[in-house]
């Protein structure tokens, strides 16, 4: 490690440009990470952050709320199953609304689209609360709304009304990160959502109290058991819920294909870099084999070079990331999560790591005699 640090500083213009390069990369391989959580959020936050283990949903519905109907009498046949801590039914909805009254001929000529999520007031699904009050039971109308309304000026205490309808909501409070199928999400209690969704006769099928999905809280209990307990139902983790929504596996997955990229990329960056500069140091490397230090020796000296340079480089495009997402427009999709920061970090100083070892065979193959010129 002395030798290598005595290297980089000798020699620090030409590692500044490498560090620079691993920099840059390590950056853009954040900023899309935080990019394409954004983008993902946009779709399934409403999914994503529920504290639910399992998801039920009608047979054939292929885990999609706005295909799935169940009973709502299903809900408590469920919640008293071995193995089942939790359960609540929730039901979704596209809408748009207008903020004020119909009377304000100003809001009249705005509408927002928006998902409505209906939920029973206080159960296990209902989103944390970033300011406000939660809902009440024994109060219909009244609503909690995702941060982003704001940016479209609503408040707590304005009074929403339903496109196409005389429907008037009162926003009570307000939830961080909630959206679904990009949009956001008004959550509502379930029986007035009810009233809203179903307000044309026929139109729930028949089905007493309908829901889309029961999320559900387990001890245990996995879908395959559940699923045999119940007929009609598929039931599914987190994962097949948020492959569920329209369009999240393919946005994630070319996301994530851009990702891996620019990691295997870096690796092969790095990797041509420390090959090109390991065949330029032949005769050192041959006096110091000469002078008795061994294969071993000199590798750790080249690793411990991409080891150093690698972390600081992977550091400073952290904090360049972080600095970014400070000056982001407040409305861009960005989120940039630890788990991932630490993730994709240690993924670009191991593949490095990995890929400055193609320059270890050009080191066991020095003989100090050819390398310091005295044969051919």
């Amino acid at each position: 490690m002395f030798l290598a640090r005595k290297e980089l500083w000798f020699s620090k213009k030409r590692f500044l440009l490498i560090g620079f390069i691993i920099v840059l990369i390590s950056w853009l391989v954040f900023m899309l990470s935080g990019l394409g959580n954004g983008l993902s959020d946009l779709g399934t936050a409403a999914i994503r952050y529920s504290p639910m283990d399992l998801a039920i949903f009608e047979e054939e519905a292929e885990f999609t709320l706005s295909k799935s109907t169940l009973p709502g009498a299903m809900v408590d046949e469920v919640s008293q199953l071995d193995g089942v801590t939790e359960a609540a039914g929730l039901n979704t909805a596209i809408g748009a609304v207008l903020k004020g009254t119909l009377a304000d001929e100003e809001a009249a000529n705005k509408k927002t689209s928006v998902m409505f999520i209906g939920i029973e007031p206080g159960s296990f699904i209902e989103p944390r609360l970033v300011s406000g009050k939660p809902l009440n039971a024994d109060e219909e109308k009244q609503v909690i709304v995702d941060h982003s309304l704001a940016l479209e000026g609503f408040a707590i205490g304005d009074t929403l009304t339903l496109n196409g309808s005389e429907t008037e909501f009162e926003i009570v409070g307000m939830i961080e990160n909630q959206k679904l199928n990009h949009l956001p999400a008004i959550y509502l209690p379930l029986d007035t959502l009810r009233e809203v969704k179903y307000a044309v006769p026929g139109s729930d099928m028949g089905i007493e109290e309908a829901v889309s999905s029961i999320f559900i809280q387990v001890n245990g209990l996995t879908a395959e058991q559940l699923t045999e307990q119940i007929d009609g139902i598929e039931v599914g983790d987190k994962k097949a819920a948020l492959n569920g929504v329209p369009g999240y596996s393919a946005e994630s997955g070319t996301i994530n294909l851009m990702l891996w990229l620019l990691v295997f990329i870096s690796a092969f960056v790095v990797a041509v870099f420390f090959y090109v500069l390991t065949t330029q140091k032949t005769q050192q490397f041959g006096v110091m084999k000469a002078i008795g230090a061994s294969n071993g020796f000199v590798i750790l000296t080249v690793v411990s070079q991409v080891f150093l340079l690698t972390s600081l480089s992977i550091l400073l495009g952290i904090g360049l990331t972080y600095l970014t997402q400070m000056i982001l427009p407040e409305g861009m999709p960005f989120n940039l999560l630890t788990e991932h920061v630490v993730l994709y970090g240690l993924t670009l100083l191991g593949t490095s790591l990995l890929g400055s070892l193609f320059s270890v065979s050009s080191i066991i193959k020095i003989d100090p005699i050819t390398a310091l010129g005295r044969a051919e």
